[in-house]
């Protein structure tokens, strides 16, 4: 390796150690450090037998930490994984991690904020429904909860 490519190589342990990134992170982001082609798939083929980049686990982390703290439902989930260019494979095993009752009480939570009154009008509950859709719940899970059946 040339000096250069062990620096780039560095920065780019420090830029995965920081938090977990997607194949596409790093690439984009050693295109805007002016890395050439070859060192790009020299540097990223290093990462991965060094464990610094690790797609499946980097979308099992995400998945989780997105419904833990920004409260984001699968739908919205998968969508942001898909944007990283994530393989579907991995997607679906991040979003079969996440525990059922935890999705169902942090969907409860969204709900229940985003509750002004308690006039259960089916006008008032279309926008809580739609509210949770934004946030990347499905609609008719979010119709249960709303009506009581969950």
């Amino acid at each position: 390796m040339s000096p250069e490519q062990t620096r780039l190589l560095e920065k780019a342990r420090n830029y995965c150690a920081f938090q977990e990134r997607s194949m596409l992170e790093i690439k984009t982001k050693l295109e805007s450090w002016s890395a050439s082609a070859n060192s790009i798939t020299k540097i990223i083929l290093l990462l991965e037998q060094e464990g610094f980049l690790n797609e499946e686990r980097m979308a099992n982390v995400f998945a989780i930490s997105k419904l833990r703290q920004n409260k984001w439902g699968k739908n919205k989930i998968i969508f942001a994984l898909r944007q990283k260019q994530v393989p579907d494979l991995y997607i679906q095993q991040a979003i079969n991690s996440i525990d059922d009752e935890e999705y169902l009480n942090t969907l409860k939570t969204v709900i229940s904020k985003k509750k002004t009154t308690e006039s259960n009008s089916f006008k008032e509950q279309a926008k809580l429904v739609t509210y949770a859709m934004q946030k990347g719940f499905q609609s008719s899970l979010a119709w249960k909860v709303i009506k009581g059946e969950i």
